[in-house]
């Protein structure tokens, strides 16, 4: 049978219905699907060292020649022991391998292998436990980087990687190019064969990272595609008429000055809303945390309400629902306009009521979370709707409530403060509104940058907040710890990065479950403390949030999966360990979480590296509190890969495509050229 990349996974030689049910759980259905199910790691066995010139501990690849046969023994366990005893031109070592029997035959004496594992010393005494060994005689070319693939039970990275090679060897007729040749041959782009060859195979870092330029720009060039085919499509119909809308009552009702940012952007709103040529609103509203986007988003719903049609507010959280809620209840209940909530949370009867008036027109602005999703709920006349924290939300949600209404208006607004450029590019089917100036009166967070060293004073200092009554954040990098060995295909870009991440990843690394375990034991044992990460069932990080936000736990420990728009005044330090992991625009979302009330708040930045490109990105998270300066830093200095990658939700929902390496993105012209590339080719 001939393949195709949409041949079902199950007609592949040697795949029947149980293994095909354990791929399904990776979604690879399809040939096309297993051969873009792309590595997350390689392991790195270019790195070859001599026995002598190794470090103890160290992970790297050995030219070993077999010396005799193997000794078999038995430990008191009664766990077998199989010891090869292997040299090359500086020493020799004893290659150990644990209840393996199978092996004893498997290494010639006198043949030469290429030996990879972890290097332990004792003295002149040197052994490998469970090396991967690989015949090195010339006869097959070795490759110097091993594929380490996101697998599940019962479906290993080996296992994936033997069922590509096997796919691959069938021939590559039916790949199919997805680019015009002109694209291909103007960006100076590998086939699309090639690099699904070479990025499950690489021969070197030069072919490896042309694989990914080439897959990259792919994923960008076709995002870019939906992106324009949704601007073509998105606006239909007509918008309801709200030509004649008078915004004084509104103006007159605001206690506060409005920043020139806002009265730009709500301008722009008007011009939307009001246009005599009833062209539906599709507009973002990006701005930082506390920017006032809020206001933005009411003056849109006020001009629906006055217009004699319904908004739907739609939120992520129960949380943010209740906060949106109140506020803007106090605020239109004295101008006549009626506001009413959604939430799951609500009894049988408080939900019937919610729909009732949402059915008759009486609720005008309606705050909900999911629940306003549900078949339950029909709109009288829906105007306007307005998602917050965009990149919550996919596509389909938001075209279930558009579609209650005729040429319904939409607004979306992010936190994420986004370069203008960048953000034209990433939400092409949407005009865009910035805020890029803060309302006066707002005080800084205190920055500062220091390295573990530290430690003791840090921990004096979180100790004078909780006893002034605060709660602290402590971010880590990670849930648990990984593997040295194993390399992100980003760090892949040379030797020399590859060896700098080897050299990084083997430094301490505070993990969060570990972490908030030595704080709880030993540092902080009078208080609570809670851990939240992204591995742990719902119910269970949605109880530790809630004792949190009631003020019961003192310390929250987390990964960046502190939930965004929860609003805890109280909470007024926080503490990012390992702060060089991360991104600038990631470092300013994180330091967000406090210096939301009146209170004095600190970021500790803790960071022991000796880079001199990490220590410069920290000191300007020093320098300067704006989102959008520190974007434009971060834009500069490592591409858009940090928007796509810490807000992949933005854009994998926003355009439905799915990003698989354009999430290590960090070339800004590339993700430029695929969108001008697409733009080009629609209009030919």
């Amino acid at each position: 049978m001939a393949l195709t990349l949409c041949t079902n996974i199950k007609d592949i030689s040697g795949i029947g219905d149980s293994r095909a049910r354990v791929l399904s759980k990776l979604g690879i259905t399809t040939v096309g699907e297993l051969l873009y199910h792309f590595p997350r790691a390689y392991q790195y066995r270019g790195n070859v060292k001599t026995l002598v010139s190794a470090q103890d501990g160290e992970t790297s690849s050995f030219i070993l020649k077999i010396a005799a046969p193997p000794t078999i023994s038995r430990t008191k366990n009664n766990i077998s022991l199989i010891k090869f005893i292997a040299y090359d031109d500086t020493a020799k070592c004893t290659l150990t391998f644990f209840n393996q029997n199978y092996l004893r035959s498997s290494y010639k004496t006198g043949s030469v292998y290429r030996a990879y594992g972890k290097i332990v010393k004792f003295g002149k005494q040197f052994e490998i436990v469970n090396p991967v060994m690989e015949v090195c005689d010339g006869s097959v070319n070795l490759l110097p980087f091993h594929p380490v693939y996101p697998a599940t039970e019962g479906m290993s990275t080996t296992q994936i990687f033997h069922l590509i090679k096997t796919v691959m060897s069938a021939g590559d007729k039916f790949i199919e190019e997805n680019l015009p040749d002109d694209v291909i041959k103007e960006h100076g782009l590998m086939s699309r064969c090639d690099a699904l060859k070479y990025i499950h195979s690489p021969e070197s870092f030069t072919v490896l990272n042309e694989a990914k330029r080439r897959i990259i720009f792919e994923e960008l060039y076709l995002f870019a595609q939906s992106v324009y085919e949704r601007k073509d499509s998105s606006r239909h119909g007509i918008s309801p008429d709200m030509t004649g809308c008078d915004m004084t009552d509104f103006k007159n009702a605001l206690k506060f000055e409005l920043t020139d940012a806002q009265k730009r952007t709500l301008n722009d709103i008007y011009k939307d809303m009001t246009s005599q040529k009833r062209i539906p609103m599709r507009r973002l509203v990006s701005g930082d945390v506390g920017s006032g986007k809020t206001i933005c988003a009411a003056g849109a719903a006020y001009i629906s309400a006055k217009s004699g049609y319904q908004t739907a507010l739609l939120v992520p959280t129960e949380i943010l629902a209740r906060q949106h809620f109140s506020d803007l209840y106090d605020f239109f209940t004295p101008l006549g306009i009626n506001v009413a909530i959604l939430i799951g949370d609500m009894v049988k009867s408080e939900k019937e009521r919610a729909y009732e008036a949402i059915r008759t027109g009486n609720a005008q602005i309606i705050v909900g979370t999911h629940a306003l999703l549900t078949d339950h709920v029909k709109f009288s006349r829906l105007g306007l709707v307005i998602c917050d924290e965009q990149h919550r939300f996919g596509v389909a949600q938001r075209e279930s409530l558009l579609s209650q209404g005729e040429g319904v208006n939409m607004l979306v607004m992010s936190a994420t403060p986004i370069p203008r450029t960048l953000a034209m590019v990433m939400f092409g089917d949407l005009d865009v509104s910035v805020i890029d100036t803060m309302p006066p009166g707002r005080k800084e967070v205190s920055t500062y940058v220091v390295d573990k060293d530290y430690r003791a004073r840090i921990n004096e200092f979180m100790r004078k907040e909780i006893a002034a009554g605060h709660q602290i954040y402590v971010v880590c990098p990670a849930v648990e710890e990984r593997t040295a060995e194993e390399l992100p295909i980003e760090a892949l870009e040379s030797p020399e990065t590859a060896k700098e991440y080897i050299s990084k990843t083997s430094s301490e690394k505070k993990t969060a479950v570990e972490y908030a375990e030595h704080l709880q034991k030993d540092v902080f044992p009078n208080h609570t403390i809670g851990c939240v990460h992204g591995k742990m069932k719902g119910a269970d990080k949605a109880r530790i949030m809630k004792s949190f936000e009631e003020g019961k736990t003192d310390i929250l420990v987390s990964t960046t999966v502190i939930e965004v728009g929860v609003n805890i005044p109280n909470a007024t330090m926080i503490v990012i360990e390992n702060a060089e992991s991360f991104g600038l625009s990631q470092l300013h979302q994180l330091r967000g979480r406090v210096g939301r009330s009146n209170k004095k708040s600190y970021c500790i930045l803790v960071s022991s590296s000796s880079s001199k490109t990490a220590t410069s990105r920290l000191e300007i998270m020093k320098e300067t509190s704006s989102g959008f300066v520190v974007a434009e830093h971060d834009l500069k200095m490592r591409g858009p890969g940090d928007f796509i990658k810490t807000r992949s939700g933005a854009i994998r929902q926003h355009g439905q495509i799915k990003l698989s390496l354009a999430d290590s993105l960090d070339d800004v012209k590339l993700l430029y050229s695929a969108f001008e590339s697409a733009k080009t080719h629609r209009q030919i």
